[in-house]
């Protein structure tokens, strides 16, 4: 008995010196210098890409206290910080954010914000003002871990970090409110200005998490915002010379915050002139927001009006919202800011009152960012389309010029139903990042948008609810539309800026003035998606996704609802795409033809993304009194288009009784926008129907509708081809028609003797071309042989075109220069004309070999050469 007990004893001792040994090697793994920035809020830990200003939740809850003052120790490869609790604590942490706490009862009580390393290994960190302390850090050192000193700056300046620049050898900070950049001796202590930071003169922001690089770049975090700003070469700064500065990349906001990092670890930069994506972030040049003021690359340009704004992001209401667009377009109406109201501050007294005696304007600021004027752009027929019961909206001019928005809606049945980021982004716009800014202490979603036409916009959505028996408001804000409360009350408002520092300002007094109306009793506000959809494109049956992973995520689900055509039903589909682990993947997403989709993509665990997306609409004008619909139907097209050409999709069948006029219409857009066709010679169309059918090209810069230029085509009972060239167009100006601008094409149908008459039209394969079309006795047979690829080089997107005999099922393989299989496809060819849509993935620049194999037809192979 007495030996199983002793052999029982070591057997459990073993396992303690086992667990003791595993427990001291977990804890003694380095970061080593990794090229992660990390940011410590309270006690959790994220981890930033300062490239891209990127970050994900690397851990939380990694001690009991709060964790301030942290830093890169070059001297062991790990970083440190200050306890909150217990007091007179630090605190080492592994790369796996394990940690091993060391008590110094020779600092005072107190919190320590301030602080970083030496390249010796010695700890300086302080709180408010020049008392600072030093502690050795060196584990080679006979003073490990010991106090050393107190020491004292020979000027009190307000900071909340500092760091060490490992090229000179001295600490940089950036003063709260004055944006002073000091250098400070740590042998001497001396504090040295050298001058306001450009970029941030003006702002009165904290910046709680700084940063240095390799080169001795200065990376600089604004605690509310989380925009990261540079300072380039601080080393070579003598209080005279001129501060080179730039906004560098938009990260996360923070607050109880601090930040850590190697210091001769490099940070990627963004070549702005080269082509090429040189920091990995998936934006190239001007694109990049550290290009944003060099060289050729323009700060901003400004953000839409709020007068476009405020259509919803999602299919129910697509015929109305067409109609609202359709009557603007033929009247080529457009929002003048110039002849505009303008808006004046109200005399309206911000106190707390009680009920509901509140107007939207009473809650939309003004000389809030220093405006030259504001103009109203309420967008008032959003009234009848949308759940928003009331409008109100003010554009903020600058050198005449929009530098921002406020869009405010009341909607009695739940939130309402449109923010700009989901359905933008596959119009043409990008998703250039979505991260966290932090407001009265709130952190609400911030989004920064890529516009089509190159502008920037940076956005903020918020609601607010009445509670608690009419006394409070309560303010929610989210990214999916569903996770709002239903069916109450809200006031919505939708901000845009030009500048982050302007939409913070905005978005901040709009809450006051909620709070000076009903104090605010809460906040329901929810975390920004981890992977989302930067930029996407409907083609040719498939939807092409650039998707950005920040927290390194195995794989997401996509769960689309999506119409075929306008008078389809919807249909539902789910697929899982591999994104492993990549911060950026490319993927196709086949759909088959399609009107419109809206997806939510996720990982099933963090905010999922929510997008929608619509192509250019088919509508109809029936507004005549009298006038009695039949039949509308909208069908897919049943043929390829050629890729010369520029296709208008899907077919209609319009038949309808009237003794005035009926007419049909489709937008080439979805938000009806300009289209420039010029390089186009002639209009293509397969039609049949009863009697004449007027055919016009709405351009925008026509206001007058008789101005417009038509053309008239006399159709039979049955289909024909026709090939119309611009010439055939004309107007009552006598010039010739300039196909630069061209909004949608309305096809009308008129009773010629004012009789009560039914007729119809049936429209198929339209498409804008070039040349004539060929009858059907002169096509040459096709040449089942020959691939073609178009277009080749192919950039990001192409596709391969062949024909084919017979029903088939074919398979694509591309092969690389060594033979490597680097993509392959399985389709069902139809007879005729077939093309398969390709995208680039991570294919690398390079001739590649296209093989289609079939088991009734020989291709030859195909030369694709990627740029």
């Amino acid at each position: 008995m007495i030996t199983k007990v002793h052999t029982l004893k070591k057997q459990i001792l073993v396992i303690a010196l086992l667990f003791l040994t595993v427990s001291i090697h977990a804890q003694d793994i380095p970061f080593n210098c990794d090229f992660s920035a990390y940011l410590f809020q309270r006690n959790d830990v994220y981890s930033i890409d300062l490239a891209s200003g990127n970050s994900y939740l690397a851990a939380t809850d990694i001690t009991e206290g709060n964790i301030n003052a942290t830093a890169y120790n070059p001297a062991d490869g790990f970083i440190w910080g200050y306890l909150s609790t217990p007091s007179k604590t630090i605190v080492r942490i592994g790369k796996n954010f394990q940690t091993t706490t060391f008590t110094l009862p020779e600092l005072p009580n107190g919190n320590k914000y301030v602080g970083d390393i030496s390249p010796e290994g010695i700890y300086y960190f302080k709180a408010g003002g020049t008392s600072y302390f030093k502690v050795d850090l060196n584990p080679n050192s006979a003073t490990y871990t010991q106090y050393l000193s107190t020491e004292t700056l020979t000027q009190n300046i307000k900071v909340h970090d500092w760091a060490f620049n490992a090229v000179d050898g001295y600490l940089y900070a950036v003063e709260k409110t004055t944006n002073i950049l000091y250098r400070i001796d740590p042998t001497t202590s001396m504090v040295t200005p050298l001058g306001v930071v450009p970029i941030l003169s003006g702002l009165g922001y904290t910046y709680g998490a700084v940063y240095f690089d390799a080169d001795g770049r200065f990376y600089v975090s604004a605690n509310e915002t989380g925009t990261i700003y540079v300072i380039q070469s601080v080393q070579d700064l003598d209080g005279i010379n001129i501060i080179e500065s730039n906004l560098f990349a938009f990260g996360p906001s923070s607050s109880s915050n601090d930040g850590a990092r190697c210091p001769t670890a490099p940070v990627a930069q963004e070549i702005c002139d080269n082509g090429i994506d040189d920091d990995g972030d998936g934006l190239i040049d001007c694109e990049d927001p550290s290009c944003s003021g060099f060289g050729s690359c323009e700060v901003v340009a400004p953000p839409t009006t709020a007068n476009d704004g405020g259509l919803e992001s999602n299919g129910r209401l697509s015929e109305a919202i067409s109609k609202r667009n359709f009557n603007r377009a033929i009247k080529s109406y457009t929002f003048d800011q110039m002849s505009a109201k303008r808006v004046t501050p109200s005399t309206v007294s911000y106190t707390s009152r009680s009920g509901n005696d509140f107007q939207l304007q009473d809650f939309v600021p003004l000389t809030t960012i220093n405006e030259d004027y504001a103009v109203e752009s309420t967008p008032t027929d959003l009234l009848q389309i949308t759940n928003a019961t009331e409008v109100y909206s003010v554009d903020y001019m600058q050198n005449d010029a929009s530098i921002a928005s406020v869009l405010a809606l009341k909607t009695e049945n739940g939130v309402y139903e449109h923010t700009k980021y989901i359905c933008d982004r596959l119009l043409g716009a990008e998703l250039i990042s979505v991260s966290t800014i932090d407001i009265n202490e709130q952190a609400f979603i911030k989004s920064i948008i890529k516009n089509a036409d190159g502008s920037y916009e940076y956005v903020l959505s918020l609601s607010a609810k009445v509670t608690n028996d009419a006394a409070n408001f309560e303010v929610e804000s989210h990214w999916n539309l569903d996770v709002y409360q239903e069916n109450v009350t809200f006031y919505n408002f939708q901000i845009w800026s030009d500048s982050i520092d302007d939409l913070y300002s905005l978005s901040q007094e709009v809450l006051n003035l909620l709070e000076a109306v009903k104090p605010i009793s809460d906040y329901q506000l929810s975390t920004p998606p981890t992977v989302f959809v930067r930029k996407g494109r409907y083609t040719n049956g498939a939807l092409n996704l650039q998707i950005i992973n920040t927290n390194a995520t195995e794989n997401v689900t996509i769960d689309s609802g999506y119409r075929e055509t306008e008078t389809s039903d919807f249909n539902y589909t789910t697929s899982t795409i591999d994104l492993n682990q990549e911060y950026i993947t490319e993927v196709q997403v086949p759909t088959g033809r399609l009107f419109d989709i809206g997806f939510r993509i996720g990982d099933g665990i963090h905010t999922p993304d929510d997008l929608f997306m619509s192509d250019g609409p088919w509508g109809i004008d029936d507004s005549q009194t009298g006038t009695v619909v039949n039949n509308y139907t909208i069908s897919p097209n049943t043929n390829a288009f050629d890729a010369e050409d520029f296709p208008v999709e899907r077919n209609l069948e319009l038949n309808a009784t009237t003794s005035t006029y009926f007419a049909a219409y489709r937008a080439l857009t979805p938000r009806f926008k300009a289209v420039d066709l010029t390089d186009f010679d002639s209009f293509k169309l397969r039609a049949k129907g009863t009697g004449n059918l007027e055919i016009a090209f709405v351009k925008q810069s026509i206001t007058n509708w008789e101005e417009q230029y038509k053309t008239t085509i006399a159709l039979t009972d049955q289909f024909q081809d026709f090939a119309i060239p611009f010439s055939a167009f004309t107007s009552s100006l006598n010039q010739d028609l300039e196909l630069n601008d061209i909004v949608t094409i309305v096809f009308t149908m008129v009773s010629e003797d004012g009789s009560r008459t039914t007729k119809e039209m049936q429209l198929q394969n339209l498409r804008f071309s070039t040349g004539n079309t060929l009858s059907v006795t002169t096509i040459d047979t096709p040449d089942t042989s020959a691939l073609a690829a178009y277009p080749n080089p192919m950039v990001t997107n192409a596709n391969i075109q062949f024909t084919t005999n017979q029903t088939e099922t074919v398979k694509l393989t591309i092969y690389n220069q060594l033979g490597k299989v680097v993509y392959n496809t399985t389709v069902k060819a139809q007879p005729g004309k077939n093309q398969i849509a390709i995208s680039r993935q991570n294919l690398s620049t390079g001739l590649y070999i296209c093989k289609l194999s079939s088991t009734q037809t020989h291709y030859n192979p195909l030369k694709l050469l990627v740029k």
